[in-house]
């Protein structure tokens, strides 16, 4: 089966009650989930304004672009959407050496045991 290539406008995405979405943010060299986050319609747009992945902040009620304090930033290579367009993901290269706010490589750095 093949995957015809399809493409939608960011306002036809499906945000939630709360005006967001979930984006999964990957790094295009390893594979690896390195953060998830959300974002509301003008996140999205700056992400593809910027070239940076950009989210909303759910505790502080406001904007941020991955990157500015810390200087890790995630630089866009692709974004897709899933099959219901409720969640995106955003493909990046990392620029630094730490995605998560703890100075790990990824968020996912831990396992839950059983």
């Amino acid at each position: 089966m093949s995957e015809a290539p399809d493409q939608m406008k960011v306002e036809d995405l499906q945000f939630d009650e709360n005006g967001l979405v979930p984006v999964a943010v990957q790094d295009v060299d390893t594979n690896e989930v390195l953060l998830v986050g959300f974002a509301n319609e003008e996140a999205v747009r700056r992400t593809f304004a910027k070239g940076l992945a950009t989210f909303w902040s759910r505790s502080r009620g406001e904007l941020w672009t991955k990157g500015d304090t810390s200087g890790n930033r995630l630089h866009i290579v692709e974004v897709r959407y899933n099959c219901e367009q409720s969640t995106l993901l955003y493909r990046v290269h990392l620029e630094g050496d730490a995605a998560c706010h703890t100075g790990n490589y990824s968020c996912f750095y831990r396992t839950l045991e059983p």
